[in-house]
């Protein structure tokens, strides 16, 4: 297993459980203006951002610049309780859901978040045409949304998955030039502008199968710590090397579509403040120059008929 030294770390001390729930928001910013829209104002598909598995991110909280930056591109947004009212071609975003026995209770064992009837439901509205973006971040919720996962072939590593480098907590990038970053339709100038890296910021990791296309890939040496308690990383910590793991993929199902992701800052925008001052994660962070156009691309795929 790989050492660990025992201390404090940046994003450690930002990000532990009561920081999350308490402090942790949306920023409040201006989307930057879109010179090319997909659509014109309220034509494009309807995306609707799951608030009914008590979702860390939902529409009016920390995921309003996601929904902001879809708005302005001409999608329609709204949330949704009751998956039955999902049409066939319509976009459910699922991000960050969690079993109620796990609000504030970021520990093992961590609990399926969906009912069997919610997957049965979510697959078969797939098959049929459905487009599933499912988004499941660092433990607690890679746990809680797996068994969602599994339905679909995937399979979630519920820990902290990181890329080998110096400082374990700063962002991850994912490029053509470290290769980490695939070559698929999503980047390559078929579905919006070419671009060759994004940025996340501390998520999961997870394998796929193999009629599916990997997008962020993890390579030999990067790892998943597991710890009992989110945020609490010790010399005994278990760790899974990541070669042949995931942070971004793409499905064709059915006659549907399912992109998996393991990290939600990257999608949205928002703020972490503590004793040392005000910190932004998201894609209005500096670091992440390339987020918005892949975000951009990765939806107008997912919506294409």
């Amino acid at each position: 297993m790989k050492k660990i030294v025992p201390k404090i770390l940046f994003l450690i001390a930002l990000l532990m459980v009561d920081v999350n729930y308490s402090q942790q928001r949306a920023d409040e910013i201006i989307i930057p203006k879109i010179e090319n829209p997909r659509f014109e104002k309220g034509k494009g598909a309807r995306i609707f951002i799951d608030q009914s598995h008590h979702n860390f991110h939902q529409l009016n909280g920390r995921f309003k610049p996601f929904a902001d930056l879809m708005t302005s591109d001409g999608y329609q947004l709204d949330s949704i309780i009751d998956f039955k009212a999902l049409l066939k071609n319509d976009v459910l975003v699922i991000s960050n859901p969690i079993n109620q026995k796990n609000i504030r209770n970021w520990r093992q064992p961590i609990y399926n978040a969906f009912s069997k009837e919610d997957i049965s439901f979510i697959k078969k509205w797939v098959k049929k045409g459905g487009r599933l973006l499912l988004i499941a971040d660092h433990m607690p919720f890679s746990g809680a949304a797996n068994k969602l996962a599994n339905a679909f072939g995937f399979s979630f590593c519920d820990g902290f998955a990181y890329q080998m480098k110096e400082n374990r907590n700063a962002p991850d990038v994912f490029s053509i030039k470290n290769n980490r970053f695939l070559n698929t339709v999503i980047s390559d100038g078929t579905f919006g502008e070419k671009i060759d890296n994004i940025t996340t910021f501390t998520g999961s990791s997870f394998t796929i199968p193999k009629n599916a296309k990997g997008i962020l890939k993890f390579k030999k040496g990067d790892y998943c710590l597991a710890p009992e308690i989110a945020w609490r990383f010790n010399d005994d910590t278990p760790s899974t090397d990541l070669e042949n793991s995931y942070q971004g993929a793409i499905l064709e199902f059915g006659k549907g579509k399912i992109a998996v992701f393991g990290e939600a800052a990257m999608f949205t925008a928002q703020t972490i403040t503590n004793n040392s001052g005000t910190f932004k994660f998201g894609f209005h962070a500096e670091q992440a120059p390339n987020n918005i156009q892949f975000i951009r691309n990765l939806i107008f795929w997912l919506s294409k008929k």
